[in-house]
């Protein structure tokens, strides 16, 4: 994963500001990213169209934001900015994510997401499983309720 570079978070919100519908509410705002990068428990990945590290000034198509706590990580987000959609990059992202988390000795890595968001798919075949749910979590624009699944993966310490 990135040590912080100066247009790292530009890069990350120019993702950000296109990757999610704004109808869910999910997006952070420039804010709270910084707020999470500040505490030195969270670390982002910005991915390049080619599948490869973005390269610093080079234009991100998408990134990871995780928490990482007593040897268990947090994907906090994961976007690919919808031009670049279909071509592999949401794998890419989570297979460097993976790779990363076991490098530190992560024994458990878990995910939340909204019922119903297709990234569901993606999280299912890097091998998360549902381990929990929280009735009427997410409060979409328009006022509707709609549960949070949390998804869970153990990487195997033997």
């Amino acid at each position: 994963m990135a040590t912080m570079q100066r247009d790292d978070l530009d890069r990350l919100m120019a993702v950000m500001d296109h990757a999610f519908d704004p109808h869910w509410g999910e997006a952070w705002t420039r804010r709270q990213v910084e707020d999470a990068l500040v505490t030195g428990l969270c670390d982002y990945f910005l991915v390049a169209r080619d599948g490869e590290a973005a390269r610093p000034g080079e234009p991100a198509a998408g990134f990871t934001l995780t928490r990482t706590v007593a040897g268990e990580a947090e994907l906090l987000l994961l976007a690919v900015h919808p031009q670049w959609r279909e071509r592999g990059l949401g794998g890419k992202l989570m297979d460097a994510l993976l790779q990363e988390a076991q490098g530190k000795g992560v024994t458990r890595l878990f995910l939340e997401m909204r019922r119903g968001n297709p990234a569901e798919r993606l999280y299912r075949r890097s091998g998360f499983e549902p381990v929990g749910e929280r009735s009427n979590y997410y409060r979409t624009k328009s006022g509707e309720r709609i549960d949070a699944v949390t998804f869970a993966l153990s990487f195997d310490t033997n």
